[in-house]
């Protein structure tokens, strides 16, 4: 059995975890960090601390009325994805340890489609 790295708990959600292939399992927000483990299998666990938290993502949707995905961005292990039944809850618990400079609008789908309509003119340029 896998041991929590949390002393104190804040919140416990059901979520999803997109790592290849989705993993369901419950979310915990605690005083040391954000973890995620698995429903079926619990040799598949996610622990981040507070401290490797570089920045967090959140995809927002109709002017912030959905919010589908947010996304975990660390310090040396990459970056991981997850959805959860009541997202804004889940990232209101995390503003609590994680600076809010560092929680951050994902791009929409035309900032993306702008940025490569610019990168694709750069390239013609040189």
């Amino acid at each position: 059995m896998v041991e929590s790295i949390n002393t104190k708990v804040d919140l416990v959600i059901n979520a999803t975890a997109f790592t290849g292939l989705t993993d369901y399992g419950k979310i915990m927000i605690g005083n040391n960090g954000f973890e995620f483990f698995n429903d079926r299998d619990p040799r598949k666990f996610i622990q981040i601390p507070w401290e490797e938290v570089d920045r967090v993502i959140a995809s927002v949707i109709f002017k912030g009325k959905w919010i589908p995905r947010y996304a975990i961005e660390t310090k040396k292990s990459g970056t991981f994805t997850f959805s959860s039944k009541k997202p804004k809850k889940v990232l209101q618990a995390m503003r609590e340890y994680v600076d809010p400079e560092h929680m951050v609008q994902s791009l929409s789908f035309f900032d993306v489609l702008k940025r490569a309509f610019k990168s694709i003119g750069k390239k013609k340029k040189k």
